[in-house]
């Protein structure tokens, strides 16, 4: 049949306009607006009042059993043991009550820790304070899993990734002015503490009246006995994570992530003064540094991702947190003693200090690009019932790694490591355990690929994303172009797929190694390999029955001329294999344009012979390629029919004007 596939003259076609908005415009929306205020007043909140108490104890006080080089480890350390007591219940509650209930509550409760600090800071209860910051961290424990699982009940899944970049660019410019906040107040002379102290409630009560304006909503679980037992309810929320692998992994990089970042954070006052010979300005600037880093990244992920959850960045981040880490240990290992804690204007006057800086920023930048995918996935991928739970379990496992972190870190400190020393080691610690997870989930290492592949080699554009189901089983069904077609699928989908491919392209020493890592399902002709057949569809069968995508290729062959080839019948096999179980899995036609005659294509050379992948740079670099998804069609579609679909999603494509990059 002829086909119009890939006319060299056309680029592909410009997506639809979705229905969500972009993650600035989230701002806007009762359903979100709301709730980022909420959170963005409460981690000022948290940071005014740890930053300050910090710089009090390391700056302007003499405590015999609170030394100052240990003061922002054990501020830290109490901040974050709530998560480990009380996460499990945390994620009950959140699961058996409104979010908006358990918000504004907590937000009073907030109100109430402020009034009793402002009192400490007074009369100068150095104990007290602990105290606060305590309760503190266990009002944060409560607020963890709700404000992780109120984004996927109020968010479509192409905002999710948006939305998430939003609340932890919210959040670390909130780090940023709080602490800011915080280290201006307290140095004000006699009057900081109270300064200080009247900050605080200023904040919880702005945070109470936002949270008031929170949208109601019905509780996920409301049927959900709550377990008082933190240690069991810890174990069984730990399971129930454990369930769901790619989540699980998900979970302990995130932890991971807090390991590293809770080292420079709680460290901050002690870099600043004993390695940056900075004063408390100097401190301040750091965590600025530190914030717009973590925002940037955060925010760059929607774009970077494409209004889906991209955990190919993840590695992207990892990379560039080790390389940082290095670069910031060459930086601060040799700095000369001024004689005197410098200012933030000598401190911004050495070209020395600039590098530090920049690797701060790049660092905390990457930072970003790590985290940001792998909450969007743990919220996307985890059942909504549970979800709260499973963040709670999340939040349990954060608290262990900084809890870890700060006791490693004062061990390391003690045994006479210095600072930047401590970040060489916190580098080759990222890189190995990078490693280990991308090796335990191969699908960050194929989403990392298929990034590349659509960013750096094609400009790959996207239309009709939409029409792939969310959740469920689904068939779908693409026309087969080149050896890389699986990948670029991969690239457009939030889930993961399972293809069925030619078993010969797994000879391939570098494509077969990826496709193994996809779990992709070999497939021989009957005629040559019928136990080999009949295998792989018992497979595909069976990711259908687990409510899996399948990815097929009806033509059985990548195109040797460019044109749509007949449609042959397997995938009627697929169908009715599963059928008979009462399962009707939804069949999605796409079809990948302009694809035809770029390196991993065949071409035609002399002699009428087809290869491919020779001349790399034979269509150039970022060369346009699209893929246009037509809206599902029922299990029972002919082979007949669905070819006729994926030739006019061909002809549209060939039509359609050039698009931006999706």
């Amino acid at each position: 049949m002829a086909s119009n596939q890939d006319p060299s003259n056309q680029a592909p076609s410009k997506p639809l306009a979705p229905k969500e908005v972009c993650q600035f415009k989230l701002l806007a929306q009762k359903r979100f607006a709301p709730f980022f205020w909420t959170q963005f007043a409460g981690a000022a909140n948290d940071n005014l009042f740890k930053f300050a108490f910090t710089v009090l104890v390391t700056y302007q006080l003499t405590i015999s059993w609170l030394p100052a080089h240990m003061a922002g480890l054990v501020i830290g350390a109490v901040f974050i043991l709530p998560y480990l007591l009380f996460s499990a219940t945390a994620g009950q509650l959140a699961d058996k009550y409104p979010h908006q209930l358990i918000i504004r509550r907590l937000k009073l409760l907030e109100v109430a820790i402020m009034v009793l600090a402002a009192v400490a800071f007074f009369f100068n209860w150095i104990a007290v304070l602990l105290l606060c910051i305590f309760l503190m961290g266990l009002q944060s424990t409560l607020f963890g899993p709700v404000k992780y699982a109120y984004l996927p009940l109020q968010l479509r899944p192409a905002e999710l990734t948006g939305g998430n970049g939003m609340i932890e660019m919210g959040t670390f410019v909130a780090i940023v002015l709080g602490s800011l906040v915080g280290g201006v107040l307290i140095d004000a002379g006699s009057a900081g503490r109270i300064y200080v102290a009247t900050g605080c409630m200023v904040l919880a009560m702005v945070g109470y009246w936002s949270s008031t304006r929170i949208p109601t909503m019905a509780a996920t679980d409301p049927g959900l006995r709550i377990n008082l037992n933190p240690f069991s309810e810890t174990w069984k929320n730990l399971s129930i994570a454990r369930q769901n692998v790619v989540v699980f992994r998900s979970v302990l990089g995130i932890s991971w992530m807090w390991f590293v970042g809770s080292v420079l954070m709680s460290q901050f006052p002690v870099i600043a003064k004993e390695v940056l010979y900075g004063n408390t300005q100097v401190a301040s600037l750091l965590l600025a540094v530190f914030a717009i880093g973590i925002g940037i990244g955060s925010l760059l992920c929607e774009v970077l991702s494409h209004k889906q959850v991209e955990i190919g960045l993840v590695p992207v981040g990892a990379l560039g947190m080790s390389v940082f880490l290095v670069d910031l240990y060459f930086a601060t290992r040799h700095l000369p003693d001024p004689g005197h804690l410098l200012s933030v204007a000598e401190f911004a006057s050495s070209l020395a200090n600039w590098r530090v800086m920049v690797d701060l920023l790049l660092l905390c930048l990457f930072t970003g690009l790590y985290s940001v995918p792998m909450y969007a996935l743990v919220q996307m991928r985890s059942q909504p019932s549970h979800r709260a739970r499973i963040i709670g379990a999340n939040n349990i496992l954060n608290a262990v790694f900084m809890i870890a972190s700060a006791i490693l870190t004062g061990l390391l400190l003690q045994w006479g490591l210095s600072i930047p020393q401590i970040f060489l080691v916190l580098a080759l610690a990222n890189a190995v355990v990078g490693a280990y997870v991308f090796l335990l989930v191969p699908e960050y290492l194929l989403r990392f690929v298929a990034w590349i592949l659509t960013h750096l080699v094609y400009r790959f554009s996207i239309r009709g994303r939409e029409n792939i189901p969310a959740a469920g089983p689904a068939i779908l069904a693409c026309n087969h172009v080149s050896f890389v077609d699986a990948v670029l699928l991969m690239a457009a989908s939030p889930r993961p797929i399972y293809f069925i491919m030619d078993y010969r392209i797994f000879r391939n020493p570098v494509l077969g190694i990826i496709f193994r890592m996809a779990k992709a399902i070999p497939i021989a002709p009957q005629r040559e390999d019928p136990a080999a057949f009949e295998a792989a569809f018992a497979k595909a069968a069976e990711a259908l029955r687990n409510g899996d995508l399948v990815g097929i290729f009806p033509e059985g062959a990548i195109t040797r001329d460019g044109q749509l080839q007949r449609f042959r019948r397997g995938l009627q096999k697929i169908v009715t294999d599963v059928q008979a179980e009462g399962i009707n899995p939804p069949i999605v036609p796409m079809a990948l344009s302009n694809l035809w005659g770029s390196f991993f294509s065949r071409i035609e050379v002399r002699d009428g012979q087809n290869v491919a992948m020779v001349k790399p740079f034979r269509r150039g670099m970022f060369s346009p390629v699209g893929l246009d998804i037509g809206p599902a069609m029922p299990s029972h579609t002919s082979p007949e029919e669905l070819q006729k679909q994926v030739q006019a999603l061909l002809e549209q494509a060939g039509q359609a004007q050039p698009s931006a990059s999706a």
